[in-house]
């Protein structure tokens, strides 16, 4: 499947560079498909003069944290940020169901349908509710401040359990 989405990736990259005139050809194929890439699967923008929220987030203990989160990044960045427990063991690439969380059935219903692969990746998860969604697939909008998030009482990490990959 991976393969599969990076030739696609690759040649709508050089369709649109074929395009593109004074700048080499690798260049622009190489610049799509970093910038491709990097949408769908990892990190954020750069913060620049992106706007803030907070966000309330309940560990599986039951202890509330707060956390500033920009708007546009994903749910496991924050937590990445803000030392939250969001485990998140696939690095956002949609292959785990590690960074879990559960949201308030009013966040929920604000948000896209989670796409064919999130769902496949949540039933994978432990502890599913039917507002579950996969941190590293619900992007910070304005409209989130103030939300609370639940994470679940555990993960099913497949790889190693008690892996926890660090941010870089």
């Amino acid at each position: 499947l991976c393969e599969m989405l990076v030739a696609r990736q690759v040649l709508s990259g050089l369709a649109r560079a074929s395009q593109r005139k004074n700048t080499p050809l690798f260049s622009q194929v190489t610049s799509s498909f970093v910038v491709q890439t990097s949408k769908r699967f990892h990190g954020s923008t750069p913060a620049g003069d992106r706007e803030k929220i907070s966000l309330l987030w309940t560990d599986a203990e039951g202890k509330e944290m707060e956390s500033t989160a920009y708007v546009g990044d994903s749910l496991l960045t924050v937590a990445r940020q803000n030392d939250i427990d969001l485990e998140g063991a696939c690095e956002a690439s949609l292959a785990c169901s590690t960074c879990h969380v559960i949201l308030s059935k009013e966040l929920f219903n604000t948000l896209p349908e989670p796409t064919d692969e999130e769902n496949d990746m949540l039933d994978l998860a432990f502890g599913l509710t039917s507002t579950s969604r996969l941190g590293c697939q619900v992007k910070v909008c304005k409209e989130m401040d103030g939300a609370k998030i639940r994470l679940p009482s555990a993960t099913r990490n497949m790889a190693v359990d008690g892996y926890k990959p660090k941010p870089h």
